[in-house]
């Protein structure tokens, strides 16, 4: 393939350095000490979520309701929110997404190909900042092979194709072709394997930098998207059992600050703004009494969801010190990944016991009343709704709804015109739950394989 395309898809991350270090990006030295590297993790762009500063992704949802979208759609988020084959035909711009992901991949590169040349520190320091660097390309490759690969198949993963793993920060190199989801998979697997050990025990300053309870996240995520239940559960148990972060009880005291790297229930932390319009349906499955709501969503109509694009998730709006959303990993994460495990394997009494632990931190102590059943259906589906309305934006709607559409459990979805006429529909099994390669890419690769459409 032509390296043309590895300049697009740095070109961000590039761009980036000046603003950061104030140096030169190419063709100069840009990082010679431990230091050095150690500050460019710190680097605020990091930091953020998905397509920030909104997560962009959330947009594809089933929960999101713009009432007054034009046709055609003209915005990116416009288009992102109608499944549209492509967000951008303009070939000079970085793409959404697939454009984000790999500048950010570039940065950790960057670590990885030079820490080991880095004067001063530890050599303990400088394989530290390795595992940091190995942590943070599979997460973001995790996005990656969710965005452009098909639903997580054991029986057709290592034909079905995913994205280039690049692995250098050397823009003249030559880009490989697609790698199959299986290699990506393994990929992630094996850096995150290889992090693990000289990974910090604790990032509780900072915990938006790694540990090792943050690579166990991951991987209970990664996991969890292949739908390997069993292994997801396992994982997700050693992220708690390593982590300082605790839930947050909504009934007691709040963050004084806004500040992700230190809020309490953080493992691995990735900062989004949420102002998203929620459709009706959704607010509608809440309970009375749930915290959640009026923490976190701002309602034009009461809180009695009769108006369309009444009802935004806009946490600045209403609570300033939870403004920012975490689209990185959490302790609730984890309990949910243990207590969906748990609900598919008929073990129903740790299903509830992590489905009930964060509902009562949701809800006021008087009215809190616990989820009971002995009926495995009904716990999953307690589960599935818990999930739906802990990590209604964090970004991971989306990959939940390609997961149960594997599983036959999603209805088609439908975006509606002011005047409830539907626009457009997103099928069961639709193709659409794929996201097409960025024309940039593509001009540059016409060579690479197109997802359907």
């Amino acid at each position: 393939m032509k390296r043309c395309l590895y300049s697009i898809l740095v070109c961000l991350a590039l761009s980036s350095c000046d603003q950061y270090l104030d140096i030169t990006p190419k063709g100069s030295t840009l990082l010679t000490t431990t230091k050095d590297y150690d500050q460019w993790l710190n680097d605020p762009k990091l930091a953020q979520g998905v397509a920030a500063p909104y997560c962009d992704l959330n947009f594809l949802g089933d929960n999101v309701d713009i009432p007054n979208v034009p046709v055609p759609a003209v915005t990116t988020v416009q288009l992102i929110y109608l499944w549209a084959q492509q967000y951008s035909l303009v070939l000079n711009v970085s793409p959404e997404f697939w454009g984000d992901h790999y500048a950010t991949i570039n940065k950790y590169n960057t670590v990885l190909a030079g820490i080991d040349q880095a004067t001063g520190g530890t050599n303990s320091q400088k394989r530290s900042l390795k595992a940091e660097a190995l942590l943070g390309r599979a997460f973001e490759y995790f996005y990656l092979v969710n965005e452009y690969g098909r639903e997580y198949d054991s029986s057709t993963a290592n034909t079905d194709l995913a994205v280039p793993y690049i692995t250098s920060n050397d823009v003249s190199q030559q880009v490989p072709g697609r790698s199959t989801i299986a290699e990506i998979y393994q990929h992630i697997i094996d850096d995150l394997t290889a992090a693990i050990p000289d990974l910090p025990a604790d990032n509780s300053s900072n915990r938006l930098r790694g540990s090792k309870a943050a690579a166990y996240s991951v991987l209970a995520r990664l996991y969890f998207y292949a739908r390997d239940y069993a292994d997801a559960g396992k994982y997700a148990k050693l992220a708690l059992e390593n982590t300082k972060a605790v839930m947050m009880d909504m009934n007691g005291t709040l963050p004084t600050t806004a500040m992700l790297s230190i809020q309490q229930d953080v493992i691995y932390g990735r900062m989004a703004l949420g102002y998203i319009p929620a459709t009706l349906d959704f607010m509608r499955t809440f309970e009375a009494g749930d915290l959640r709501v009026k923490l976190l969503y701002y309602s034009s109509d009461g809180y009695t969801y009769v108006t369309r694009g009444g009802t935004n998730y806009v946490p600045a709006f209403v609570t300033a010190s939870l403004q920012y959303t975490n689209i990185g990993t959490s302790v609730q994460e984890m309990k949910l990944i243990i207590a969906e495990a748990a609900a598919r394997s008929n073990d129903l009494a740790t299903a509830l016991q992590q489905v009930n632990e964060i509902r009562k931190d949701r809800f006021p102590a008087a009215s809190y009343q616990p989820v009971e059943s002995a009926d495995q259906a009904a716990v999953l589906e307690a589960v599935l709704r818990e999930r739906s309305h802990e990590l209604p934006f964090a970004g991971l709607r989306w990959f939940d709804m390609r997961r149960l559409d594997k599983e036959n459990r999603m209805g088609t979805v439908y975006r509606y015109d002011a005047q409830g006429n539907v626009l457009t529909e997103l099928a069961p099994h639709s193709p659409h739950y794929t996201l097409q390669i960025p024309v940039q890419v593509l001009s540059f690769n016409p060579d690479m394989p197109q997802n359907p459409y």
